[in-house]
């Protein structure tokens, strides 16, 4: 009998902050989330209000709908004095139905973001750009998570 056991050293770790792996993990997870948000995917340019009791409405947007691919938005809107709303956060996500992932594809925040890449141990091998696509779509993962939590559920 050959016994393997698995060498743990060398390995990157799925879940390291702005790897490749970690982004693709969070591309995942994103999809099982919004899939049980909205288990149908509506057709293009239909809009749809998530309401809870004592919660905040979570409103969302289909902007595109092809065979493989669908792009939402998805936000919180707050009503202003002047009459105005704001989307926060306004995120741009898009749905790959074939891959079974999702990924941010714009996050428009109205404030700048108060941290710094270097603060959650991005190396200077990691691309800036990969650490950012992580960050945001790691943003995306905790907000679903806290929705599905909360109750939200987008019926047909």
């Amino acid at each position: 009998m050959i016994l393997i056991r698995p060498s743990h050293t060398g390995l990157i770790q799925h879940d390291t902050p702005g790897t490749f792996a970690a982004l693709m993990d969070l591309y995942e997870r994103n999809y099982i989330n919004l899939r049980r948000l909205l288990p149908v995917m509506p057709s293009v340019q239909t809009a749809r209000v998530s309401r809870i009791c004592g919660g905040l409405d979570l409103h969302l947007r289909v902007i595109d709908r092809c065979r493989y691919t669908s792009e939402l938005l998805l936000s919180y809107q707050f009503d202003q004095d002047d009459g105005s709303v704001i989307a926060e956060p306004n995120l741009r996500i898009r749905v790959y139905h074939d891959a079974r992932v999702a990924e941010v594809l714009a996050a428009q925040p109205r404030h700048p973001p108060t941290f710094a890449a270097d603060l959650f141990g991005c190396h200077p091998t990691h691309s800036a750009s990969l650490f950012a696509r992580w960050r945001s779509n790691r943003f995306l993962y905790k907000w679903l998570t806290y929705c599905l939590r909360q109750g939200h559920y987008f019926a047909e």
